[in-house]
């Protein structure tokens, strides 16, 4: 059996890069990932280190290791394509979004879906969202390491029978097809420190931004993709969808996500291509 989740399709000569969330796997991004696939794109889902096992995996781990997971896949898969493109959900997205800043000379566009840089949402616990801002510190003093902020209904997902089968995986302890139950308090540390740093580099993303976001999302509020629009540098074009909640890449909308990624990223690659010269 293999010891990770990733995937890879092949397709032509440009490449997209699919990134998945905090304590999530690349099955998440799987559906998005054939889409684009059928579509014509070579595509490549990335496991983030620490991701797919324990929480003790997780914890072990920083945000520069995620981050460098990211780059390490973007490197070898631009190398087989032409054009590279970068699409994350959650944290996913602040870390394409931190590729497109700081190799901005290898990512020709970047789909940020549900980017979270806070957790405010309509589902978070009150103390959650009050409390985040103690945990560098606590991770800093060494407390809290074997502590988790545990998921709650509806899961960022809308659709009823998907939230249930989710839930069933998660629990069930299968962390390399749904992720891991809970957030470590120290990991959640991690992506704070990670969302102030891309933060203060998003007017350095040049590359073209296609940002999706739920109107209702339950993790992360539509103010995480407004900040990202006022902020970067590159043109956007935004997508709210108003059925789903988190979870778009799997949730009610999906297909709507893909489409509209797809046409993105294709328009981008038809611009970039040069035209044959008359005979």
């Amino acid at each position: 059996m293999s010891d990770t989740a990733e995937f890879h399709f092949e397709g032509g000569r440009d490449g997209v890069l699919l990134i998945h969330g905090l304590t999530g796997t690349p099955t998440e991004m799987r559906l998005v990932g054939k889409g684009l696939n059928r579509a014509g794109f070579t595509v490549v889902g990335v496991q983030l280190a620490g991701h797919c096992g324990t929480e003790e995996d997780l914890v072990a781990t920083s945000w520069q290791d995620w981050y460098d997971s990211v780059e390490r896949a973007a490197e070898q898969l631009r190398g087989r394509v032409d054009r590279l493109f970068v699409a994350g959900l959650s944290m996913g997205a602040v870390l394409a979004l931190r590729l497109a800043a700081v190799r901005p000379e290898w990512v020709d566009g970047v789909g940020v879906f549900g980017a979270t840089f806070r957790y405010d949402g309509w589902s978070m616990p009150w103390i959650e969202r009050r409390f985040n801002f103690l945990l560098p510190i606590l991770k800093r003093l060494g407390i809290g390491r074997k502590r988790s902020f545990i998921e709650q209904p509806p899961y960022g997902i809308r659709d009823e029978r998907l939230r249930a089968q989710v839930s069933s995986a998660m629990h069930s302890g299968d962390a390399k097809s749904a992720g891991l139950p809970g957030n470590p308090w120290f990991a959640v540390a991690e992506m704070m420190w990670l969302a102030r740093d891309v933060r203060r580099r998003l007017a350095n993303v040049v590359a073209p931004c296609f940002v999706a976001h739920a109107v209702e999302d339950d993790i992360a509020s539509v103010a995480n993709a407004d900040l990202v629009a006022r902020n970067v540098s590159g043109p956007i074009e935004m997508l709210l969808l108003g059925d789903s909640y988190h979870m778009i890449t799997i949730d009610r909308e999906r297909r709507m996500l893909i489409e509209r990624t797809a046409d993105f990223f294709g328009r981008i690659a038809r611009d970039a291509r040069p035209t044959r010269m008359a005979a």
